[in-house]
């Protein structure tokens, strides 16, 4: 724990202590992120959070007693703006869709090298939902099997509102989605923002699993 400068504050979160020492050790190597605590349950990993003001949870969908996704809704309730990514080896369509719902900011498997997982948790932090490739699958799946027949998103968001959500569902971050539709960066927010209003949902994770049920793509 270096304690460098501006890094990234992370807790890890994994009920098998060899694992989740091993990714401990593995992030205190890279540049920029500091692991500020680790956790063996979902309990542990709010209390840990919370304790030392973390920036993010690397946090195992099932662990004893509290498990992530609970943790998860917990933790955006006692320290909104730390973020959730969920790492486990279970890519179950329940799992991944509990976990967007709950709040987290990604969803990611364990076998990814230290070196991804490091470039992944930074990229969470400019506000880009993090999925593994099989994950997102998984969830794409799971989200365009529900509900079929639904009302055009026309009723309530503009063309370009609806293009921005699109976008919001691959993935893309505001800086993004401006230099692909020609537009600053405010007034992207500023249509990210009427998005969640007009369709009443929480944040950018929602609106992402909101386009991906809708097939937007």
């Amino acid at each position: 724990m270096s304690g460098e400068p501006g890094a990234i504050r992370v807790v890890v979160a994994d009920d098998q202590r060899l694992v989740r020492e091993s990714i401990a050790a593995l992030l205190d190597l890279q540049d920029g992120i500091e692991v500020v605590g680790t956790a063996a349950d979902g309990r542990e990993a709010v209390e840990a959070a919370v304790a030392s003001a973390a920036d993010l949870v690397l946090m195992d969908v099932r662990m004893p007693g509290t498990d992530g996704i609970a943790a998860t809704r917990a933790l955006r309730e006692r320290l909104p703006e730390c973020l959730v990514v969920m790492l486990t080896t279970f890519d179950d369509q329940d799992s991944i869709v509990e976990a967007m719902r709950a709040g987290a900011r990604g969803y990611l498997l364990k076998d990814r090298p230290s070196k991804d997982l490091a470039d992944a948790i930074r990229t969470a932090c400019t506000g880009v939902v993090q999925f593994d490739p099989a994950a997102a699958a998984s969830l794409t799946a799971a989200l365009e099997s529900r509900d079929p027949a639904r009302p055009p998103l026309s009723d309530r968001l503009s063309d370009r509102e609806i293009e921005v959500l699109r976008l919001l569902g691959a993935g893309s971050s505001n800086r993004e989605i401006a230099a692909r539709l020609y537009l600053s960066e405010g007034t992207v927010k500023n249509h990210v923002s009427r998005i969640l209003t007009r369709l009443g949902l929480r944040d950018r994770t929602q609106a992402a699993i909101y386009a991906r049920d809708r097939g937007l793509r």
